[in-house]
């Protein structure tokens, strides 16, 4: 019995004939038909009855076939296994991302994937921003991007973790609990993250309060930090960005909150490595639950 022969008899009872079943297969008639014939004999059973409205499977093909069918089904399972083994054996996986979660998440989740499969290689494209992370995925300079949600169709995406925007106030400061817009204002600036990555940021400011005096001249978030700790000006920062925060900081949440929604995306209609499928099951198996944690203020 061989697994031509098993095609041929499904691909008869799917069609209901023999020439519909030979153009599928993209063979002849005749050698369909010898293809049953022979499977008949090996079996000592007919299959099939023949007539003028075509092949019809006997109460008998029914069951042998069905057996078949799942046998074929477990042969396609072996060889995509076969092939996924094999392909995670080597290769690489590069990941675009912003450097907050280039330096809070991933490396984490690397350690894991490295555990289980220690001969892929990843690699970390750290971008300024999200703008260039999805350039990255359009030009083929990586597989995987981290990038905020919503965006564009011509990427697949999921979310992977929400980050709340959070004031942080100088030790020396004195702010009311809530804090309030009225009192943001008072300041003569506050320090916001550069743009692009602001842009959004500023936008939503400008809608609940355009009173307060923005700054995104500076592009390190570590830059900003260290400008609040030395008293010169509060900042409003997604806490990743703002980590490690020192404890002499005061952390607030906006008074109407708002965060960023990062996800992970992947150009559609890409073809990938069994590699990169790899890593997105690891990541997606993380908890980042302990990363969405509400400010409090000290």
């Amino acid at each position: 019995m061989k697994l031509f022969q098993l095609r041929a008899a499904l691909a008869v009872a799917e069609c209901g004939n023999f020439s519909e079943a030979a153009l599928q297969l993209e063979l002849s008639q005749p050698a369909v038909s010898h293809a049953i014939l022979t499977l008949e004999d090996d079996l000592g059973i007919p299959l099939f009855t023949r007539g003028h409205k075509g092949a019809v499977l006997t109460p008998a093909g029914e069951q042998v076939l069905a057996h078949a069918h799942r046998a074929l089904q477990e042969l396609d399972l072996m060889q995509k296994t076969a092939y996924l083994q094999r392909g995670l054996q080597g290769g690489q996986v590069r990941i675009a991302s912003f450097r907050s979660v280039a330096t809070h998440i991933l490396p984490k989740v690397m350690v894991h994937f490295r555990d289980r499969f220690p001969n892929i290689d990843v690699t970390i494209i750290e971008r300024p921003d999200y703008l260039d992370i999805e350039k990255c995925l359009r030009e083929g300079r990586a597989e995987i991007g981290i990038t905020y949600l919503p965006t564009s169709d011509e990427f697949e995406v999921w979310e992977l973790v929400r980050d709340e925007y959070i004031v942080l106030m100088p030790p020396q400061y004195s702010s009311p609990h809530p804090l309030t817009w009225e009192h943001l204002s008072t300041y003569k600036s506050v320090q916001l993250p550069y743009l692009p990555c602001g842009q959004k940021l500023q936008c939503y400011l400008q809608e609940h309060a355009p009173l307060i005096q923005a700054n995104n001249n500076i592009q390190e978030d570590s830059t900003i930090v260290s400008m609040v700790m030395q008293g010169l000006s509060p900042a409003i920062l997604p806490r990743l960005a703002a980590e490690p925060i020192p404890p002499e900081i005061a952390l607030h949440s906006l008074p109407n909150p708002y965060e960023r929604v990062i996800g992970v995306a992947m150009l559609s209609n890409s073809l990938h490595v069994p590699a990169v499928f790899a890593f997105l099951e690891v990541l997606r198996q993380e908890d980042f639950s302990h990363l969405a944690m509400s400010a409090s203020p000290i």
